[in-house]
């Protein structure tokens, strides 16, 4: 499912126009995005959490040209659901 079509859903559920429900969706990703970047994570009961995690510095090799490279320390978003929202997803296999 693409986002065009989760507006499509929601408005239709919901009777809102699509305009208004694309400037909703579009808001709450720029509210995750923005708080990810600032470290901030973000928590919907029942649904799951997007999450900074942190990624310690490590080794790795360029086989190509035969060097030993270092990657930096980083952060990296994840998306940890629910542990209700796994047991429906589990629970749902057609």
């Amino acid at each position: 499912m693409i986002k065009a079509e989760v507006v499509s859903s929601i408005a239709k559920k919901t009777g809102i126009e699509k305009i208004a429900v694309m400037a909703v969706v579009e808001e709450f990703m720029t509210i995750v995005k923005d708080s990810l970047t600032e470290g901030e994570n973000v928590y919907l009961r029942g649904f799951g959490s997007f999450i900074v995690r942190k990624r310690a510095e490590k080794t790795g090799r360029n086989i190509s040209k035969n060097t030993t490279v270092i990657i930096p320390a980083h952060n990296i978003p994840a998306f940890k659901p629910a542990k209700s929202f796994m047991i429906e997803v589990k629970n749902n296999t057609k």
